[in-house]
């Protein structure tokens, strides 16, 4: 996601003190939340307080939402503000209060029609999703999200081509923070059921060292040939990111090792930069663990997440397969040779060191692939990973490292959850409207009824949407819009969203 590097400083910083407790509090939480609702701890334990799903999703909304706020301050050269504080505990009691009512809510049908108090709590919940993807995300999507949320209220007045039913701005706030197809939408629903215990392992194999020993293993095995380093920075960011899910996190662990050592080897720091993006991008097309956008792609498409997985598996390899072959002919053609043999470890000795990645490996791909347990598997893995962890001499934690785990994962359970929030309020404007429809039936005007039209239309536009947008955020407004234009041109469900 586009996050500022001065906010993303500001944020670490403020994560040494109270701020990093709380963070660390809400990990817990959220977690305990997330297993319970999965049953991941075998009988739900937690009846007394969630027994309803949106419960749940607004206990997770009243935990990580209000972070934003203090994460990312609304003047980032200063200490928190008093406003800061105020947005984070109005944007508590508001998720809270949902939470309270959320039987009334569902039973009442209050997505179309509530109490007084109800609209006033909408309204607060709005603002606060507004203003805290500003803060995350940046002001491309912030206005983007802000456009289609208030989109419902001049639907009527827009041109034929993307006109749709108006709704009241009251109506409008109440179906985005009260039902299911806005801010608790597919994204949301997406990252609560099945996203979490992915990103824990993530953050886990982070933390435990994992990039040091895709790195070594990667240098082992390509570091002598042409072009080495930069062929390592594909094969270590292709492991990492299988294993991660994470651009972001890839680049920062893996990157940090490959980049200097590509330069050091002759590429310049351009290309260096380039190589590593374009391979860290990679790895959240490769499974097990892929990005967010393929949970969010499962629950779309209602099937299981290990279907979605082996789907990418071929085209992810292809990727990787082009990557390589492109930069080896590069590497030919500038002359740049493999690493010195100082730089070089010893396979063996890599894989005495780091054996027990490959062991959390290896039970996320038999839980997940072969058991076809995605509730389970990345909690298991993870548990595996951080015990195997504590007999590495290297990498054995002790408190402040479980400290930097939770906060780690706190923090990155804020950023994702508010960006998909925010993405959420441009699938519950398209729903409320029906606009969704309408741009389908434009879409397949405008192509004639040609399926290769509208794939070079998608193409073009995902490239465009791509340039501000986080993926996720650009896969679900085509998911929305052109997903259903393409299935009735013969292409299979799946296919037409992998293509997306």
């Amino acid at each position: 996601m586009s996050v500022d590097g001065e906010k993303s400083m500001t944020k670490l910083r403020a994560t040494d003190g109270p701020l990093g407790i709380l963070l660390a509090l809400t990990a817990v939480i959220v977690s305990l939340l997330a297993m319970d609702s999965l049953r991941v701890l075998g009988a739900p334990l937690l009846s007394g307080i969630v027994s309803l799903e949106t419960q749940y999703f607004y206990l997770v909304l009243m935990f990580l939402m209000p972070l934003g706020f203090l994460l990312y301050r609304s003047n980032q050269k200063t200490d928190l503000l008093p406003l800061d504080v105020l947005l984070a505990l109005v944007n508590f009691l508001a998720c809270g209060w949902l939470y309270w009512h959320s039987e009334q809510i569902l039973d009442e049908g209050w997505e179309f029609g509530g109490p007084e108090e109800a609209v006033w709590v909408s309204y607060v919940l709005w603002a606060c999703a507004l203003e805290t993807v500003r803060r995350v995300a940046g002001w491309s999507l912030f206005i983007l999200v802000s456009l289609f949320s208030l989109y419902p209220l001049a639907a009527e007045q827009m041109p034929d081509a993307i006109s749709g039913m108006s709704v009241s701005l009251q109506d409008t706030a109440i179906y985005h923070a009260m039902s299911s197809e806005s801010v608790l939408g597919l994204p949301f629903r997406a990252f609560a059921n099945l996203v979490i215990g992915f990103l824990v392992f993530g953050v886990a194999l982070k933390c435990t060292g994992g990039g040091q020993f895709f790195i070594d293993l990667a240098f082992s095995l390509l570091g002598r040939v042409r072009g080495g380093p930069a062929k390592v920075a594909i094969l270590s960011s292709g492991l990492m990111g299988s294993m991660s899910g994470s651009v972001v996190t890839n680049v920062l662990t893996t990157g940090q090792l490959t980049i200097p050592a590509m330069k050091r080897s002759g590429f310049n720091a351009s290309a260096a930069g380039g190589i590593e993006a374009c391979a860290s991008t990679g790895g959240v097309l490769l499974p097990p663990v892929m990005g967010s956008t393929a949970f969010v792609m499962a629950t779309f498409l209602g099937m299981p997440y290990y279907d979605v997985a082996l789907a990418a598996a071929i085209p992810a390899v292809l990727y990787f397969v082009a990557l390589f072959l492109q930069l080896d002919a590069f590497a030919a053609r500038e002359n740049l040779q493999g690493a010195d043999e100082d730089e070089i470890p010893d396979l063996l000795d890599t894989i005495k060191n780091g054996w027990y990645y490959l062991g959390a490996f290896a039970v996320l791909v038999v839980l997940l692939l072969v058991m076809q347990r995605e509730a389970l598997a990345p909690w298991l893995s993870t548990l595996v990973l951080l015990i195997l962890n504590q007999f590495s001499k290297r990498h054995r934690w002790g408190a402040k490292d479980v400290f930097d785990f939770l906060v780690a994962s706190g923090s990155l359970f804020v950023e994702l959850l508010i960006v998909l929030s925010g993405v959420g309020l441009i699938v519950g404007a398209l729903s409320l409207t029906g606009l969704s429809g309408t741009l389908v039936n434009e879409l397949l005007f405008l192509a004639g009824g040609s399926t290769l039209v509208l794939l070079l239309m998608g193409a073009l536009t995902s490239f465009v949407l791509g340039i501000g947008m986080t993926v996720t955020a650009a896969y679900i407004f085509h998911a929305i819009v052109r997903a259903p234009a393409l299935i009735p041109g013969g292409q299979a469900p799946l296919s037409g969203h992998r293509f997306i």
